[in-house]
């Protein structure tokens, strides 16, 4: 494990996959590097966590009001997609004479919404997986049919009791995610559906080493 200015790394170095995870932390990183070793045979490979202070601020695409509790949406996911994206730049000079890595990007919840987001915006990143995505965000939906990704693969995955929730906008959720899956058909990105058993806290490592399996296999 290495940690530079926040961001926290699991894996070779020069590895050629790297993995990028907005939000993620030592301590989760590690859990996660562990059951990947469990579901993969890639050994050169490289977990980024990056770190994100305020996911409301940070993560989300643009303003919106409370969904649940009391704190708003400020809609600032550009500025860390552009801080995001200097870091890949610093990154790939320092592999310089390697030959070119290839940069996944893998969130949840917001974090999982960012990374539709991320690939949308830029042709930094092979392949997204949005895991248990907040693609019930006011808005996302209209935006996402007018912004194609400009990556090859993307993973989606939801629980199967997640559209259950008492909350109604987060009840959206079903239908929405099967929409974005619809979108991606549409534009001709090879992607998946996959719907894990729970709500929307359960086993969240798992399902986040799922899609980063599967878009691996697909690096």
């Amino acid at each position: 494990m290495e940690e530079k200015s926040g961001i926290v790394t699991w894996g070779a170095s020069g590895a050629r996959v790297r993995v990028l995870l907005p939000g993620v932390g030592e301590r989760d990183l590690r859990e996660l590097a562990e059951l990947l070793e469990t579901m993969i045979d890639e050994r050169n490979l490289l977990l980024i966590g990056f770190p994100v202070d305020d996911w409301n601020r940070e993560l989300s695409p643009w303003e919106a009001p409370p969904v649940f509790g009391n704190e708003s949406f400020s809609g600032c996911a550009g500025e860390t997609a552009e801080r995001i994206v200097a870091f890949l730049k610093e990154d790939r000079e320092g592999l310089a004479g390697s030959p070119a890595p290839e940069y996944l990007i893998a969130g949840y919840s917001l974090a999982g919404l960012f990374a539709l987001y991320a690939v949308s915006v830029s042709e930094a990143f092979r392949g997204a997986a949005a895991v248990s995505p907040s693609v019930w965000f006011p808005g996302w939906l209209d935006w996402s049919s007018e912004h194609p990704p400009r990556c090859d693969s993307v993973y989606l995955s939801l629980g199967d009791r997640e559209e259950r929730a008492k909350n109604p906008v987060l009840r959206t959720v079903g239908d929405a995610i099967r929409k974005e899956k619809s979108l991606l058909d549409g534009f001709g990105i090879e992607s998946v559906l996959e719907w894990n058993p729970g709500n929307h806290f359960s086993d969240c490592t798992l399902r986040l080493a799922k899609g980063i399996a599967w878009l691996i296999g697909k690096a």
